[in-house]
């Protein structure tokens, strides 16, 4: 394979690369960006690209050929390298790389940044110093949150800039609210901006889930009330807590003993699509789960995936555990992107990989919703109209077919040296198993061991019914074994004078994939979703005639010589088994013998003896 093409204005800045760290960005040739990395090192990094095509995985190689012209940015650190890598995916969202989904629509909790700060939920981020916590996937969730906080803390709902000046001058007037003890009056002075802070500090502290912090000083707070002799400010100090209790009671579930502070983070990945959960812990307890879908992920490791969405995800985080539970390590200088959160933290932040234990249950349960929420997706998008999955498409540019393999019939031979043999035909549609279509073929034509032969057979007779019924042919055949097996399943759809129907053999020793009229096998990328297509279509066929084969073989082995012999029913049978005591003592009787004692006519007592000979022999 040629090398990349490479224009004027590359060839000329690969010779001036720097050997320092920063960020490289792709662009194509209408200028847009389409990948930016990160390195150590950027000349060695950037160069590597734009060496022997060979060693290129087959996304690089496509991401190569549309490079018209390249930007690099030195950095003092690998951590501004890795940050500034994270910001410039989230502003460009370039073609080739893994990125979150458009996140803008998702809600936040904002507290503004003012003097008797307003708590509302919003979807448009300001940059004007106000807190944003969030962002919040399940926006039922959300709006229960708020409702509670409004419940629990008198903090005011209206939208008033309020300041010294404003509640001095009289501007804004006591609400509905102030009556009915949801709101303090700070706009007319009636609680100080001291006291109105601590509370919106406590709101924080709730909505982060930090509720043992937030009991001991509602305690201590309490207390101190009480020696006051302000008893009912005591009380509703009190009512306050046992709120607080109660609903932390009810929605969290203590699940880690030691009240650490932790982030756990699944991922599912099946095809163009990939899904990223969140439980986020706090004090030992689940206080909320979040999901994010990610573009950009077809023929990406998982690993790679997982990074990415933790550079992305903790680039705009409000809070920093101490710990993030993963489910694999990263495959790419963790101990930088722990260096890096450490650092935005201020403190220690750890990555683990727990392995038993109760951390590992609940990291097995984020999984199971990462999964769960992965598969609604799928489901969703099979909903739509004329909505082609990953996979058939992958195929379908693989194998260069002129329409998507939407339908595609595989067939397997399951045999023990000829005995009992069955075909298997399994029918997928638009990437998923049709089982109401599934066959099994009863090998007639051989007895001993020929796979060529029993394929051709299950291949004939498959679609000489098809013709007849005037029924449509599948867009893709599937035969499980080499160029033997594709040739014997040609051999019949040309008896038929079936033309041109796409059909393909899968080896199962290097996973080749063979195709009609070339004589080297065709090796697709092995992470490509086409591929897997195919394996899973193969391995069920595969299955399934096992699954038959030992159905028949099990009966087969059951039946005894005696069933074969006409005039021998199973009163008779078991006459002469009750009589004989077993099937040799039998064989070593006389005819005579089998008429006296074993009560059979003449003429089947001899057709007996002939078979039981035969059988000896």
């Amino acid at each position: 394979m040629a090398e990349p093409k490479r224009s004027a204005a590359v060839e000329e800045k690969l010779q001036n690369l720097p050997n320092q760290p920063g960020v490289y960005l792709y662009r194509n040739e209408k200028g847009k960006v389409i990948y930016v990395g990160k390195a150590k090192n950027l000349r060695s990094r950037v160069r590597s690209y734009f060496q022997d095509s060979r060693n290129l995985a087959p996304r690089t190689l496509l991401l190569v050929q549309q490079i018209r012209d390249l930007d690099t940015i030195i950095v003092d650190s690998e951590v501004e390298a890795l940050i500034l890598e994270a910001n410039l995916i989230k502003e460009h969202r370039p073609r080739y790389n893994v990125f979150l989904k458009d996140d803008k629509s998702y809600p936040y909790i904002r507290i503004t940044h003012e003097p008797f700060p307003q708590v509302f939920v919003t979807r448009r981020i300001v940059q004007d110093g106000s807190k944003y916590l969030g962002p919040y996937t399940d926006v039922k969730h959300l709006r229960h949150i708020v409702k509670t906080v409004r419940k629990i803390f008198p903090i005011r709902s209206c939208k008033f800039f309020l300041n010294d000046e404003v509640i001095a001058a009289g501007k804004v007037k006591l609400c509905l609210d102030y009556h009915i003890h949801r709101c303090q009056g700070p706009c007319e002075g009636l609680v100080s901006q001291l006291e109105y802070n601590r509370m919106i500090r406590q709101v924080e502290q709730f909505l982060r889930g930090k509720t043992r912090e937030l009991l001991s000083e509602l305690e201590t707070r309490m207390k101190q009330e009480a020696e006051k002799m302000n008893f009912e400010e005591a009380a509703r100090i009190r009512d306050q807590a046992k709120m607080i209790n109660e609903y932390h009671f009810i929605a969290q579930k203590v699940v880690l003993g030691d009240f650490e502070d932790r982030d756990v983070i699944a991922l599912a990945h099946e095809d163009e699509d990939a899904c990223a959960v969140v439980f986020k812990i706090r004090d030992g307890k689940v206080v909320g789960r979040q999901h994010f879908y990610l573009e950009g992920v077809e023929d990406r490791e998982d690993g790679e995936i997982l990074q990415t969405f933790l550079q992305q995800y903790y680039l705009s985080a409000d809070y920093y555990p101490s710990q993030i539970l993963l489910p694999f390590p990263l495959p790419e200088e963790p101990e930088l992107v722990e260096k890096w959160l450490s650092e935005t933290a201020g403190r220690k932040v750890e990555l683990v990989v727990p392995q038993i234990g109760e951390k590992k249950k609940l990291l097995n349960l984020c999984q199971k919703n990462a999964k769960f929420l992965l598969d609604e997706l799928s489901l969703q998008k099979l909903k739509q109209k004329d909505h082609l999955p990953f996979s058939v498409r992958e195929l379908q540019k693989h194998l260069r077919l002129e329409k998507p393999p939407r339908r595609i019939e595989g067939f397997d031979i399951s045999n023990i040296q000829g005995r009992d043999a069955v075909a298997s035909l399994v029918c997928f549609e638009d990437g998923r198993p049709k089982k109401s279509e599934y066959r099994i073929f009863k090998i007639r034509s051989k007895s001993t061991p020929d796979d060529f032969a029993m394929m051709h057979e299950a291949v004939y007779r498959r679609y000489k019914r098809r013709l007849e019924e005037n029924a449509s042919l599948p867009d893709l055949i599937l035969i499980d074994g080499g160029k033997g097996q594709l040739g014997s399943a040609l051999q019949a759809l040309q008896e038929l004078n079936i033309q041109n129907q796409p059909i393909l053999g899968l080896a199962k020793r290097l996973e080749e994939v063979f195709l009609p009229g070339m004589s080297d096998p065709m090796n697709l990328p092995k992470r490509s979703a086409g591929l897997k297509l195919l394996q899973q279509v193969r391995d069920e066929a595969h299955r399934f005639a096992i699954g038959h084969f030992h159905k028949q073989h099990k009966k087969s082995t059951l039946k005894s010589p005696l069933d074969e012999v006409e005039g021998i029913g199973p009163a008779r049978k078991a006459h002469l088994l009750k009589t004989f005591g077993s099937l040799k003592k039998i064989k070593e009787a006389t005819a005579e013998e089998l008429r006296e004692k074993g009560k059979l006519p003449g003429k089947v007592a001899e057709k007996l003896k002939k078979v039981l000979t035969e059988l000896v022999e």
